[in-house]
């Protein structure tokens, strides 16, 4: 996510044992037949549930731009990691009317801000599929802390950060359970929809426009998203074929110009991180008065500020927090930090020519006596702070590191770290712990200083390699 400021805030079956990894995570229930309502991530303990892994999603809605009314049905395909003879769903939208588990009518009561708390009929039997299907309905209503969003137009859009999702379907929201996902919306005939992954179906009938959008890869859900608006659109195609279908609401034509751009944009990125890991790729170009652009899944949403550093930044991270997504919330720096460089170092140094180094001097120079810019540590940020110093003090750890353990073990690193956890998630520790084990020499104490500590590092760590003074 990138922030209006500039500084960037940015299948049914599986597995088991993935299911009995996510489980783990859960703060174990009094009730051992009840899963867990929350996975106790630092920074948001009640977001998520335990008990199951959902490997699906099948969200059907309908939306009436004029009277705002929203309705849906969520189908949820998962496995139980317990016996469960009650649930819990995140899902703050309008009214539930149904739920069925197994296709057999369940009990639901809502609590808290946004929990459903399901009781099949039956128990589940862990390490078995089950389906749940939610239908709801009502008029939906704007969240100024995201999620459900009304357009000037009268349409309306989905995004935010951490969460958005919740706001109009129910889900299991955590990064720990990724699914893929599928959408069909209906709207008046005159109206457009644009989603995530690749568009399967638009059509009109009498009246209404149906429009069915398909992810192919496992995605979080912040990283889903709708927009149904008077769209144009903008179709390009990579050289390996990957469709590039971007939309742009009635305010932002001006845009076109700017996400012609997208193929070059991806083709960099490819070069440093190794392929693009989606079968489709965009934006969406909103004309909201929105502090933030986001990095929704294959589709990007852009507000209206947006400029190429911006669509540089967002598409970073289709690998750095989409492909590659992070275990918690404290891990936040692998997603922005990485985002925020290339698009402030590595795109322009390639592109236009940046010294990067003397980029860097400069802003350590202009810092340097700021306690403020230095006290936030990159590595746990802390509740409530994590959208701040992975934007402007990130780039320069990534730059000081890359200086310390030379280009050759920097780019081969990072690239190899990002490949070996696409589809799935990752942490601080980790990305630690990998290019460690790539460098030669010992990190640790340059890894204290830049990432633990709440002050400015120590020359040695400052100015490492080429940035030497």
């Amino acid at each position: 996510m990138r922030m209006r400021t500039g500084m960037r805030f940015s299948a049914a079956v599986v597995l088991i044992a993935s299911v009995l990894a996510t489980s783990a995570q859960a703060q174990p229930p009094a009730d051992p037949l009840v899963g867990a309502s929350g996975l106790g991530d630092p920074y948001y303990p009640d977001d998520g549930n335990g008990g199951y892994h959902v490997g699906h999603y099948a969200v059907a809605i309908s939306y009436d731009p004029p009277s705002r009314q929203l309705t849906g049905t969520a189908r949820l395909e998962s496995v139980a990691a317990q016996a469960l003879r009650m649930f819990d769903l995140d899902f703050a939208g309008p009214q539930v009317r149904r739920v069925t588990v197994n296709n057999l009518p369940a009990g639901f009561v809502r609590h808290g801000e946004h929990k459903l708390s399901v009781s099949p009929a039956l128990p589940v039997l862990p390490g078995l599929p089950f389906t749940v299907s939610v239908e709801y309905g009502g008029e939906a209503t704007q969240n100024d802390e995201g999620g459900w969003t009304f357009s000037p137009s009268g349409g309306a859009f989905a995004a935010g950060e951490p969460h958005s999702a919740s706001t109009w379907y129910p889900l299991n929201d955590t990064p720990l359970d990724k699914a893929t996902f599928d959408l069909s919306v209906t709207v008046p005939r005159d109206w457009q929809v644009v989603s995530n992954g690749l568009r399967v179906r638009d059509e009109v009938d009498g009246p209404n426009r149906t429009v069915e959008w398909a992810s192919r890869h496992p995605t979080l859900g912040y990283l889903t998203t709708v927009a149904i608006d008077h769209f144009d659109f903008l179709d390009q195609t990579r050289a390996d074929g990957t469709p590039l279908i971007s939309a742009f609401a009635p305010g932002a034509a001006r845009a076109r110009e700017l996400e012609q751009r997208l193929p070059e944009v991806l083709d960099f990125i490819e070069s440093v991180y190794g392929p693009y890991p989606f079968e489709s790729g965009g934006g969406i170009y909103v004309d909201t008065d929105l502090n933030f652009s986001l990095e929704t899944q294959t589709r990007p949403i852009y507000a209206p500020w947006t400029d190429l550093d911006t669509v540089v930044h967002e598409n970073a991270h289709q690998w750095w927090g989409d492909s590659m997504s992070v275990r918690q919330w404290a891990d936040i720096c692998l997603n922005e930090c990485f985002a925020s460089y290339t698009a402030d170092y590595l795109w322009p140094e390639s592109k236009e020519g940046l010294d990067a180094d003397a980029r860097y001097r400069k802003t350590v120079a202009e810092r340097r006596d700021d306690p403020r810019f230095w006290e936030i540590p990159l590595q746990n940020p802390g509740a409530g702070r994590e959208f701040t110093a992975v934007y402007y003090r990130g780039p320069l750890f990534l730059h000081a590191l890359r200086r310390l353990v030379g280009d050759a073990v920097f780019f081969s690193a990072t690239r190899d770290f990002v490949q070996s956890h696409a589809y799935g998630n990752a942490s601080m520790p980790e990305f630690r712990q990998f290019v460690q084990s790539r460098a030669g020499l010992d990190l640790s104490a340059f890894f204290e200083a830049w990432l633990e500590r709440e002050t400015i590092p120590a020359p040695e760590y400052l100015y490492p390699g080429s940035l030497r003074a």
